[in-house]
């Protein structure tokens, strides 16, 4: 479970300290899959990153299954991040030097005794429709197959907790809707938690949760 109490964020700037954030609260269980939407500038990156934790909140706490991962030391939180916590961006993030299954690869290099890692990366390729693929590096694919492989980079772990910021927003409506498929059913496959950050109308009406951000706090719209 995700659990998230009266999360804050402030940034020092030329005046003083700037709120970004402002006791912002939510919960999820396993399965569940919401949406946070809101103006551009309203925090709502800021959020995914502190649930991510590549940020760390100024005030309030994140816990994940009754964990905070900001207790822990930064070694170990790396291998909590990249073990617990999936993460899909808007622009794709792939290795150019790396083909699509390397791609997927690249979160089991480091700190997972998964023997059946290499396998079950080949099934989210093949789930993402893109074993045709295999071997082709990022350079030579499509907006969407690029998204698709993130996709199944983000799940190869089988994290707990998928974060994808704009996972839509640079691709036209056919692979938007094609990877927001996707996103849904894997998401539901594994369990996973999911929260994903969207400008776009037509991705937040396929949430069953659905969130705004607005003035730094979150309410539930839906």
């Amino acid at each position: 479970m995700l659990t998230v109490t009266g999360i804050g964020k402030a940034y020092e700037g030329p005046q003083g300290p700037v709120d970004v954030l402002s006791d912002v609260s939510l919960s999820l269980s396993p399965g569940d899959a919401a949406v946070i939407m809101g103006p551009s500038g309203s925090g709502k990156s800021t959020l995914l990153y502190i649930l991510g934790t590549l940020e760390s909140p100024t005030t309030g706490a994140v816990r994940l299954d009754g964990q905070d991962p900001f207790d822990l030391a930064p070694k170990a939180l790396a291998a909590f991040r990249n073990k617990e916590i999936g993460f899909v961006f808007q622009d794709h993030c792939l290795l150019p030097q790396c083909s699509v299954l390397e791609n997927v690869m690249v979160p089991t290099l480091v700190g997972c005794s998964d023997a059946g890692a290499l396998a079950h990366a080949r099934a989210l390729i093949d789930h993402v429709g893109l074993t045709p693929r295999l071997d082709h590096l990022p350079a030579q694919l499509s907006g969407g197959e690029k998204q698709r492989v993130a996709l199944a980079r983000a799940l190869v772990r089988r994290p707990r907790l998928l974060l994808c910021d704009e996972p839509t927003g640079n691709l036209d409506r056919a692979s938007a809707d094609n990877v927001a498929s996707l996103l849904l059913e894997l998401q539901e496959q594994q369990s996973a938690m999911l929260i994903v950050v969207t400008h776009s109308a037509d991705l937040a009406a396929r949430f069953p949760v659905r969130f705004e951000l607005t003035d730094r706090r979150l309410q539930r719209i839906g």
